[in-house]
């Protein structure tokens, strides 16, 4: 636990480094979220309401999700195992008594730290002197979001951790990157509330793990009842469910992988 957590200030170090970056991030969350915020606007004004979402709720998502998209990475950056991998850099993180899976969890997550209270918060603060947002009203309310974010965080890198791990097969990853880089937003409904797809479409695809990420995270917050299960536990189920399921799948993948390893040039 000491080992996991001086990696984790150490990826909170690490990123607090990038000041100017983290301030053109806000800056561009701020713009893009704003720029979404107004199409949407238009379009519930010639409909008010579509799928139990109005103009209110769908702007609320979308500042919720340019909160999330610098602590999910959902769009990039890899995490660095990729290009470990593809250098061979990986064989010396093999040698260390820590899980190459737990060391990797440990140091994103003092990225996260740092993304939520420097470009998230700035980010939503933004989003709520410019609009209207849906805020919720009830404490518990509050902490079922701050759960939601937290498993959607851990979802995101078991995520991003197997797009990372199967380099150890395909040595290279930017093919698994540019088919998931712009797909994940999408399944995510970081782009688009899923609510806004046919009922049908938007069904399926709230139970995908990409939807975990942003789409029942901003549920929660809105208090929707199209969560799963028709309530804010079952949506927290739902995301509870598919972290454990792919940190198991990632743990799997790596005890595989690092069986028959073989790093390039030895």
């Amino acid at each position: 636990m000491r080992v996991h957590c001086a990696v984790y200030a150490r990826g909170l170090r690490r990123y607090s480094t990038y000041r100017a970056a983290t301030i053109a991030g806000v800056f561009t969350n701020s713009v893009f979220g704003a720029i979404n915020a107004m199409v949407l606007l238009a379009l519930f004004e010639a409909r008010p309401e579509i799928n139990g979402y109005d103009a209110t709720d769908a702007v609320t998502q979308v500042f919720v999700a340019q909160a999330l998209l610098a602590p999910l990475a959902i769009m990039g950056p890899a995490l660095d195992l990729s290009e470990r991998i593809r250098t061979g850099a990986v064989g010396v993180d093999l040698l260390r008594p820590v899980p190459l899976l737990g060391w990797n969890l440990a140091q994103d997550m003092g990225r996260v730290t740092f993304d939520f209270a420097f470009r998230s918060a700035p980010t939503f603060a933004v989003g709520a002197l410019l609009f209207t947002l849906a805020l919720p009203v009830d404490p518990l309310r509050w902490l079922a979001t701050t759960v939601s974010f937290v498993l959607a965080v851990v979802v995101g890198f078991a995520l991003r951790y197997l797009y990372s791990v199967v380099g150890f097969w395909l040595m290279d990853t930017r093919g698994v990157w540019a088919v998931m880089g712009p797909a994940g937003p999408v399944l995510a409904g970081m782009l688009l509330p899923l609510t806004l797809f046919p009922a049908a479409v938007a069904d399926v695809l709230r139970w995908l793990p990409w939807a975990s990420m942003v789409q029942i995270p901003a549920e929660v917050f809105l208090g929707k009842e199209s969560l799963p299960g028709g309530s804010v536990l079952g949506g927290l189920s739902l995301q509870l469910g598919w972290a454990v399921a792919l940190l198991s799948l990632a743990a799997w993948l790596t005890g595989r992988a690092t069986r028959r390893v073989v790093v390039q040039g030895g």
